[in-house]
């Protein structure tokens, strides 16, 4: 796991600058301190650091080449099936030099072209030089695990783990991207391949680009597919099935544990978690190093349920207690997650990461088990969710309880929501109504008129709507399943965890995130993950019943929550109306003021604003600190900073 950046000057008679790329290098030394460096040749550059994990030996050291040194790479990752490659090259008569599985890519580069990603089984972000073709391939994992970014400006192409790469470029001008700004404020991320810095993009996952010949081409090498399904007829059949799924969830976890420093696995008290760390248990000839976090308010509080895992299983067991100066984490959140990002579980996984980061480098976390099995509320449509023959009943309803939204749900709206919302069935509308934070119902009084001209027909439920018609999906169920794993997984849920996890130097993996486990859990029926349309993750519970406690698995769905609502009530209420309601903030341009002092006043009078409010604080804290440059950075994390 590390950190890669590079410069290419589309004029071959351009000569990259050192110290430019060793700078770009330093703004990610978090992601890679064990080693660094940088390949200058000409108009092209690729600098790394280097988070040691595989092959600890100076024979690791990247950028690394190829045996006559026409190939480089700069990676960042883990390819779990790299012995099984390696093999396969060698008979084909490819020498190797190091244990590494950066080097086996730059071979398979040379077998396969831009091919090579698709026998890849890991994550991974990579950049590969080819001299002999005046060639630059750049690539991101199928489930979007690792990050790259990247800027095309007139003369030359930047890119980097991390969005500070390319701003450590002084000719890079810093300006927000209100497309991205507007689209944040639905998903409380920015959506790929969109970013909050005009000029930037994300490489979305499961793509590839590749520039040549003085112009680049993007490709998507995989999509998950919903379309084909296992017959499940008996009772027997369903018992076959939850063994499988042990016996699969086994295997990726067994390739995960290839490491030559010390490994652990967080555990939250949750399936997902519990069944990662429960399996790992009976693979390790010691006991796994556990890891959670707890907070004061009992509400938020899973602790319990961990320890009932961790004794289960004689595990290694860190607890932590999040009681913070709430304040003093926000310089911390803000600098590393580059763009505004309105997760407030990013708190608690920062913490858990830097506890970890004392007793371990690697980490198995149990990402991705609701998206495969159905795991979250939202995706329920019974009690007050329960779909009616009208259309118009989804927006009534959502409107009679949110009332700072505008009755948007008139056909003869002006603002042209209806005819757009219209379009979805009903179980996928309300649905974005429950993901969204700023859907268009909200829009139409937030944003200002100025705003609003700015965006035009640029509507959030649009962003959904591509992503749906793009799935195969045959049923609702599976088409949600699918639209979380395109958006809100690779855009929220992974990006909160890379940034968290690699701002301590700690490599997190996913065994659920393994595409051939997507791709086998992708054909279980939906009325297996989704028992009777109430049931959350049936065939999985059921699955997990031999190892762990009953109280873990049938207790009441709590989630990776953190007790803002109090914070803003109480300890943060001065900070949140100052920095909402102040001039500078107001003088975006972006929102009306009163209607965020409404949002405001309502919330101290008990209704629950909290995740809208976070998503307006973490946006203006993102302006202070990246645009308008008045709030300082960690001290700690400066150098290289433009």
């Amino acid at each position: 796991m590390c950190g890669i950046t590079g410069i290419l000057y589309f004029n071959r008679d351009r000569s990259v600058s050192e110290a430019l790329l060793e700078r770009m290098c330093k703004t990610i030394h978090h992601r890679g301190p064990d080693d660094g460096g940088v390949y200058v040749k000409g108009n092209v550059g690729l600098g790394f650091r280097r988070l040691a994990i595989i092959d600890l030996s100076p024979t690791g050291h990247q950028p690394m080449c190829n045996e006559d040194g026409t190939v480089w790479i700069a990676f960042n990752g883990e390819i779990y099936n790299y012995p099984e490659l390696r093999e396969d090259l060698i008979k084909k008569g490819h020498t190797f030099r190091s244990r590494s599985d950066t080097e086996t890519i730059i071979h398979l580069w040379e077998e396969e072209g831009e091919g090579c990603v698709e026998k890849l089984r890991g994550m991974f972000a990579i950049a590969i030089w080819d001299s002999n073709h005046n060639t630059l391939f750049l690539a991101r994992d199928r489930e979007g695990k690792k990050p790259l970014y990247y800027a095309s400006l007139s003369d030359r192409l930047l890119f980097g783990s991390e969005i500070k790469t390319i701003l450590a470029d002084p000719e890079f001008e810093v300006e927000p991207d209100l497309q991205a700004i507007h689209h944040y404020l639905a998903f409380q991320s920015v959506p790929s391949p969109l970013c909050a810095f005009k000029g930037v993009n994300k490489l979305p996952p499961a793509h590839t680009l590749l520039w040549k010949d003085g112009k680049y081409t993007i490709r998507r090498y995989w999509k998950l597919s919903y379309a084909k399904k296992r017959i499940i007829r008996t009772s027997q059949d369903e018992v076959a099935l939850q063994e499988e799924i042990i016996e699969r969830l086994r295997e990726a976890i067994k390739i995960r544990l290839m490491s030559e420093v010390p490994l652990g696995a967080f555990l939250s008290g949750g399936i997902d978690s519990s069944i990662v760390v429960a399996l790992m248990a009976r693979m390790l000839d010691q006991p796994v190093k556990t890891f959670s976090i707890g907070f004061t308010n009992e509400e938020y509080n899973e602790l319990p349920y961990a320890r009932m895992v961790a004794e289960r299983y004689g595990t290694e067991h860190h607890e932590f207690m999040v009681t913070p100066n709430a304040k003093s984490i926000f310089p911390e959140l803000v600098w590393h997650y580059n763009e505004p990002f309105a997760d407030s579980s990013a708190i608690p996984t920062y913490y858990v990461s830097k506890l970890a980061r004392e007793f371990v480098t690697v980490i198995l976390t149990g990402d991705a088990g609701d998206e495969n099995f159905a795991g979250y509320q939202r995706y329920q449509f019974d009690g007050d969710y329960q779909i009616r023959n009208k259309l118009s009943f989804a927006l009534k309803r959502f409107h009679n309880s949110h009332p700072l939204t505008s009755p948007f749900f008139n056909p003869n709206d002006s603002f042209g929501t209806f005819k757009r919302l219209a379009s979805l069935k009903q179980e996928r509308l309300l649905y974005y109504l429950r993901i969204t934070h700023f859907h268009e119902g909200y829009q139409k009084d937030l944003y200002t008129p100025e705003f609003r001209g700015y965006l035009g027909n640029r509507f959030t439920v649009d962003w959904i709507l591509r992503i749906l018609r793009d799935s195969d999906a045959h049923n609702t169920l599976d088409s949600l399943l699918d639209l979380d794993l395109r958006l809100y997984l690779p855009d929220t849920l992974m990006t909160k965890v890379d940034i968290a996890s690699m701002a301590h130097s700690l490599e997190a993996r996913a065994p659920m995130l393994d595409h051939k486990f997507l791709e086998f859990t992708a054909t279980i029926p939906p009325e297996l993950k989704l028992k009777n349309g109430k049931v959350s993750k049936y065939i999985f519970k059921k699955a997990v019943e031999p190892y762990l406690p009953h109280d873990v698995i049938y207790r009441k769905k709590m989630g990776f929550g953190v007790p803002i609502d109090h914070w803003f009530r109480h300890e943060l209420k001065d900070m949140v109306y100052d920095t909402l309601l102040s001039q500078r903030a107001i003088q975006r341009g972006y929102f009306q003021r009163d209607y965020i002092e409404r949002m405001l006043n309502r919330h101290q009078s008990g209704e629950t604003w909290q995740y809208l409010i976070w998503n307006l604080l973490m946006l203006e804290l993102w302006h202070l600190m990246f645009v308008d440059k008045t709030l300082d950075p960690p001290t700690d994390h400066v150098e290289g900073w433009n």
